[in-house]
């Protein structure tokens, strides 16, 4: 029987965090300027 006081607790993964939220910000900055992109990449 194991006691509660000494189960060992996952550590968090800041690395993956940290990619996430990069991952987040590129995603909504290209979102934002996806009109102008467009134009970039389509020129009518």
């Amino acid at each position: 029987m194991k006691d509660s006081k000494f189960v060992k607790r996952k550590k968090p993964n800041y690395k993956r965090a940290i990619i996430l939220v990069i991952v987040l910000a590129v995603v909504l900055y290209l979102f934002n300027n996806l009109e102008r992109l467009m134009e970039l990449l389509l020129p009518s």
